[in-house]
């Protein structure tokens, strides 16, 4: 018991140490490091047992090409390639998306810039309030999970009021405004063909607040010197209702189909689309919500911009469950409902690797 104790104190205190550096993964990076941090490497059994699997590498996460989306045919196949997308993979990549590819490159030079500054204006980011609507962390989780993943992020949560300019990073500021105006409108785009494909008006989704509740996290992945041993971001399921990724050109984010770990690799023009837990729900298990992870990397820094839409103000205190018209005789509900604050408090209360409060609301 002792040793475990001593182990579990150890650990704490390296946490600490790292956390209080204020520099994140980067300045593990730069201080020329060779072999990463304990905290960092994953458990012996975990490793031994990663399903990571290298065959069929020639199946692709489906591409939706939404040229023409107002076209009245060209809907209609939109609309059957979103569902098959959704029902088989969970994950797919839009293309012709209507998004320059100016506002996506700032974006991501925007994010490389905030890591790459001077230490002393990014330390002044740093924070583990989980009120600040703007912070700069390794990890929201890094104290409760089981070991620690290869990735600095900064957070920018608005929930349904327009961004505050003044408490937004100077470095990025005009970008990040740019980028979020053009998630939410694609995000509007979408939902219209994923209401359809459930089989419900377009507008549904949209009209019981799927659209609104947006926080945006800017993922920076360092190289890496033992990429074997660690994760950018361990195995998980998203808690949103739908996620939209920018990636650059590196690849790292791997999603399970049929038992196996799939690369979805990065397009030019693409953009990810994949489901989340919420709307796993409201589909009654129509639609997936399936796990997905991020591999560490020699080369980098890897960039990714997820933008989360999880409806959070418009539906805090409403009841959530599968969606009405979706409930029958045949297709009974599978979850119970509950206020989707708590079902938020769970998530943020929790690390990626343990229980998903989905499953708190099993029938």
């Amino acid at each position: 018991m002792a040793s475990k104790t001593s182990i579990d104190f150890n650990r704490t205190k390296e946490l600490k140490e790292f956390d209080d550096t204020k520099a994140g993964v980067k300045g593990l990076v730069d201080a020329g490091i060779l072999n990463i941090p304990k905290i960092f490497v994953r458990p012996d059994e975990e490793l031994a047992a990663d399903e990571l699997n290298t065959s069929q590498k020639n199946i692709e996460v489906p591409i939706i090409d939404l040229t023409d989306i107002g076209d009245e045919n060209r809907h209609k196949d939109i609309v059957n390639e979103v569902r098959v997308a959704s029902e088989e993979w969970g994950f797919f990549q839009v293309i012709n998306h209507g998004i320059p590819l100016s506002v996506l490159d700032e974006m991501i030079e925007g994010i490389r810039l905030f890591n790459e500054q001077d230490l002393k204006l990014k330390k002044e980011m740093h924070s583990r309030d989980r009120g600040k609507k703007v912070k700069f962390n390794t990890n929201f989780d890094l104290f409760a999970s089981e070991t620690a993943d290869w990735r600095d992020t900064l957070t920018l949560s608005f929930l349904d009021s327009d961004p505050d300019p003044s408490i937004m990073p100077q470095v990025c500021r005009g970008s990040t405004i740019e980028y979020i105006k053009h998630m939410k409108r694609l995000a509007e785009t979408l939902f219209e063909p994923i209401s359809e494909a459930l089989g419900l008006r377009p507008d549904h989704l949209s009209s019981i607040g799927c659209c609104k509740g947006h926080s945006l996290h800017a993922h920076y992945y360092p190289p890496c010197p033992q990429p074997e041993l660690t994760l950018g971001v361990k195995k998980h399921a998203d808690g949103s209702i739908l996620t939209l990724l920018l990636q650059n050109h590196i690849s790292g984010l791997q999603v399970v189909h049929e038992g196996q770990w799939f690369d979805v690799r990065p397009t030019r023009d693409g953009l990810v689309v994949n489901i989340g837990d919420l709307l796993r729900i409201l589909s009654n298990d129509k639609f997936k919500s399936v796990k997905h992870r991020a591999i560490a990397n020699h080369v980098g820094p890897r960039i990714t911009v997820p933008c989360f839409f999880s409806g959070h103000d418009s539906l805090l205190d409403k009841s959530f469950g599968p969606i009405e018209e979706l409930i029958s005789e045949v297709n009974p509900p599978r979850y119970k409902e509950f206020l989707l604050k708590d079902y938020i408090a769970k998530f943020l209360s929790r690390s990626l690797d343990n229980k998903p409060p989905i499953d708190y609301y099993k029938l």
